[in-house]
């Protein structure tokens, strides 16, 4: 029970809900074992020749009163109880989130989207299962337990010995059964996980297994999963199947020793008819405890094994958070200093940025250049803290980066990265993702400086045309101009594009600068590029070499120099020049 800690606050905010909701129980359990003792005068009475019609009607009455209140009661904690769990499901899910969006990039590089996706549902609903009718099943086990056997004891101690005997056996078996349900329960919500995302890959990448004629390739990986699931399924039913079957046979066995044990006292009239009904009929309830036992354990080893997994999602600490010197509240106006910056890749390897030092004014135009793997993104990434930098590396307005918290570090960066994401949503509303309270006038404006307006307004619903999963519907290059309407919106005193025009056309990369030019003005900007046209803009080029700054300088002094930077600008030179006369 150790794993459900994390949901003590949940329980300490629905305490109210869940007393009154057990009261409810409670009443509910006692009103159904007033019913057998009801019978019981009955049959006396009966058996005694001892009731007119009026009387057997009256009887009739009080069952039928304590069966509405049965069934009122029952509607009240079902309500609570079960509505409680629904809260709490709810909550454990949005703490769920919230905890993924502190956790950095990093942890999201190496934990895959289908783990994730099991956890969110499959492991949070089998939590609140364990919380709903698990809870259910145990205190009712207790509750009803207890109240019968007392009325049993009432009627008859002895037999009430002999009918109990198997009793104990039951918490052997539970006991034995545990820990195997538990175990087996564990590895079919892994299993689950795999498929999960073998299904998620799949649609993706559906149009990639459709180019490669690999269909058949990707239902047999599937299928294999699809197995390997039933199997373990299989596993925790057999174990399931058998534990269930032995509670029921302990049940009937209470069944015969009373039927023989009870049956001959009736005869002897040691106890009455009427007492012998009743005797049978709590019997039969207390069978419901004992089978309720087996299902409160599956579900609260179902639950447990779910929420040790989640668990260790929360116990997982990011590796990129605000430290207690975070104090700086802005705002940022955009010089960036950075000193002796190294980076390693912690394997051992070269390191991926060395000894780098930069003092950027406040609204100068850089533009980075080198060939892949020269080090430009990580860069950009240390820039807006997507990866960690050493302490006393990088400065913005003369503050050490990690003495400024990242929601006013990220809000002052307009930050476009390689990789475009745009949501399932809108054209509208994925640019104005970064600042939702945007006019219409605002959104529109923005995706004009990124020249994506006029071709948007062609659609048929315009800029609220709903675009597919990932922008899927939109070409790369217009894609790219979405993402750089989005950091436009929000108008930032630090722009980076981290190769952000490389899939739209010299053409449009023209207009796309020339847009640029107005708005760019007094913001510091940084550009990743392996174009020609943003280096003539330049204030200033830096050009990274295996993650050192080799050449630093603007356009004509570097083109003068000879060195790396010329023959990178006569490569691209080249190339455009095959561009425009292939189109």
């Amino acid at each position: 029970m150790k794993s459900f800690k994390t949901l003590k606050e949940d329980l300490i905010q629905n305490r109210w809900r869940i007393l009154i909701g057990l009261g409810a129980l409670l009443i509910v359990d006692v009103l159904q074992l007033l019913i057998p003792r009801v019978i019981k005068h009955a049959i006396d009475d009966l058996t005694a020749g001892e009731i007119s019609s009026d009387h057997l009607l009256l009887y009739g009455l009080q069952i039928l009163i304590l069966a509405v209140g049965i069934g009122g009661f029952r509607y009240v904690w079902r309500y609570l109880l079960l509505g409680a769990s629904r809260r709490m499901e709810k909550s454990l899910r949005d703490r769920f989130v919230r905890h993924l969006q502190t956790l950095s990039p990093s942890y999201f590089s190496r934990t895959k989207v289908g783990d994730l996706m099991a956890h969110a549902l499959n492991d949070i609903e089998s939590v609140r299962m364990a919380m709903a009718l698990g809870l259910v099943f145990i205190v009712d086990t207790i509750i009803l337990g207890i109240l019968t056997l007392f009325f049993m004891v009432y009627i008859h101690p002895m037999l009430t010995l002999y009918a109990v005997l198997p009793m104990p056996l039951i918490t052997v078996i539970t006991l034995f059964f545990s820990r195997t349900i538990h175990d087996r329960y564990e590895a079919l919500q892994k299993s689950f996980a795999r498929l999960t995302e073998r299904v998620r890959e799949s649609i993706a990448g559906i149009r990639v297994v459709k180019a490669y004629v690999q269909e058949e390739v990707e239902r047999e990986k599937l299928s294999l999963l699809s197995q390997e699931y039933v199997k373990k399924n299989v596993g925790v039913t057999r174990i399931w199947g058998m534990f269930f079957p032995l509670l029921l046979f302990l049940s009937n066995l209470s069944m015969a020793i009373v039927l023989y044990l009870g049956g001959k006292l009736t005869i002897l009239q040691s106890i009455s008819t009427g007492d012998f009904v009743a005797f049978m009929s709590y019997l039969g309830m207390l069978a419901w405890p004992m089978m309720a036992l087996g299902w409160a354990i599956n579900m609260i080893q179902r639950g447990a094994a779910s929420m040790e997994r989640i668990n260790r999602i929360f116990n997982e600490s990011p590796e990129i958070s605000d430290t207690s010197e975070a104090v700086y509240s802005g705002p940022l106006r955009g010089r960036i200093e950075i000193k002796g910056l190294t980076v390693s890749s912690g394997n051992g390897e070269v390191p991926l940025l060395e000894d780098i030092h930069l003092d950027i004014r406040e609204g100068e135009k850089v533009v980075i250049v080198g060939r892949t793997g020269s080090g430009k993104t990580v860069l950009c990434q240390l820039l807006a803290r997507m990866m960690e930098s050493p302490e006393g590396s990088i400065f913005f307005d003369g503050i050490e980066i990690h003495r400024i918290p990242l929601k006013v570090l990220r809000e002052a960066i307009g930050y476009v990265p390689q990789d475009t994401f745009l949501f399932s949503d809108t054209v509208r509303e994925n640019i104005a993702f970064g600042k939702p309270e945007a006019s219409r006038e605002e959104v529109e404006a923005a995706a004009r400086v990124a020249q994506i307006y006029d071709e948007m307004a062609q659609f048929p619903s315009g800029m609220d045309t709903v675009i597919g999963e990932k922008g899927i519907t939109l070409s790369g290059g217009q894609r790219q101009r979405v993402t750089i309407a989005r950091a436009v919106l929000m108008n930032p005193p630090i722009f980076i594009l981290d190769d952000a025009l490389s899939s739209v056309d010299i053409q449009t990369e023209e207009r796309i600068l020339e847009g640029l030019e107005k708005f760019l003005k007094g913001k510091t900007s940084l550009l990743i590029t392996h174009r020609i046209a943003p280096l003539r803009r330049a204030d200033r080029i830096i050009v990274l070499e295996k993650g050192r700054i080799a050449e630093m300088g603007n356009h004509a002094s570097l083109l003068e120099r000879g060195g790396i930077y010329a023959n990178l600008y006569r490569e691209r030179e080249m190339e455009e020049e095959l561009e425009r006369e292939s189109r």
